[in-house]
């Protein structure tokens, strides 16, 4: 039986006036609605008076506009970014310009990977540099409210969680929606730290989630395990695909990602080849030549 993620669907955010969703907390919702962004991006708003914003969302007139006026009369003292991709990082420099608030993020697009020379894929917010950088355990402090820096690599590399002490809340930025799973595209994004980034959050007691695009996820451990269990799940789709014959992404696609829509086709192939290459780094796949998108497979004897 296919593992069964409790998923909510049932969001209908009020585009552009900030939304009180918990004491202490707003947000304001761009309307940038899509396949990979559900009905847009969530960009919150912690505090009252002295703020931080959490993922100012996409550079777009009207979402700056709808935030700026939810931010009247207040003073904006961190700009947090969970990750650089489009939909969550650029409108923090129209942000900045306005309020002269700094933005700390973990690093540039790609940051975790860039080190190591690899070359990232497309899709990032590229011009993005943070005022100042950020780590897994770094503290932000402002009036009312404390916010501690949760490094989650997987679906991007300088993914970061902020964690939200006063309310024992988490925001999962992209790590874990409630709404649906996360692309993992490689070569920035990562099976293998997305599963340790997973089991990370598993050992943490927070007890919401206010990710950045659907509802607020109230059981987050429950929600985490199942997460786990259908990764386990993909794998062992694809060793038996592959043990079936199916050697490539190509063959294996429509058989684990059966009934897909055709829009998140390309993202699912994607997926599925970070999930080879965590069989592969494990050792239970073995690949002719280079790990690839058009590489062939096979299961790795043992013994």
């Amino acid at each position: 039986m296919a593992i069964q993620i409790p998923f909510n669907h049932d969001f209908l955010p009020e585009y552009g006036p900030a939304e009180d969703v918990a004491p202490g907390l707003r947000r304001v919702t761009a309307r940038n609605p899509g396949p990979f962004t559900f009905r847009g991006t969530g960009t919150y708003i912690v505090g009252h008076g002295k703020v931080a914003v959490i993922d100012p969302g996409p550079d777009m007139d009207d979402h700056v506009a709808a935030l700026l006026a939810a931010l009247e009369g207040e003073v904006v003292s961190h700009i947090l970014i969970t990750h650089t991709h489009n939909d969550h990082s650029p409108a923090s420099r129209a942000l900045a310009r306005a309020t002269g608030a700094p933005v700390l993020g973990h690093g540039p697009h790609g940051s975790g990977k860039l080190e190591q020379g690899i070359v990232v894929e497309e899709g990032g917010d590229r011009d993005f540099i943070p005022d100042r950088q950020i780590r897994h355990g770094d503290v932000i402090e402002g009036e009312g409210w404390t916010l501690e820096a949760v490094h989650t690599p997987g679906h991007t590399s300088n993914h970061l969680c902020f964690a939200w002490h006063e309310t024992e809340a988490l925001f999962s930025g992209d790590h874990v929606m409630g709404w649906s799973t996360s692309v993992i595209s490689p070569p920035d994004g990562d099976m293998g730290e997305y599963m340790r980034s997973l089991d990370l959050l598993r050992k943490r007691d927070d007890k919401r989630y206010w990710p950045t695009h659907g509802a607020a996820i109230e059981d987050p451990g429950g929600f985490i395990d199942a997460f786990i269990a259908h990764r386990h799940e993909r794998e062992d789709q694809i060793l038996a695909c592959v043990a079936d014959g199916r050697h490539t992404i190509e063959d294996m696609l429509p058989v684990v990602y059966q009934g897909v829509a055709p829009a998140v086709m390309g993202a699912a192939a994607r997926s599925l080849l970070a999930t080879v290459i965590h069989l592969c780094e494990t050792g239970r796949l073995s690949s002719e030549g280079l790990v690839s998108i058009s590489a062939r497979f096979h299961v790795r004897k043992t013994g």
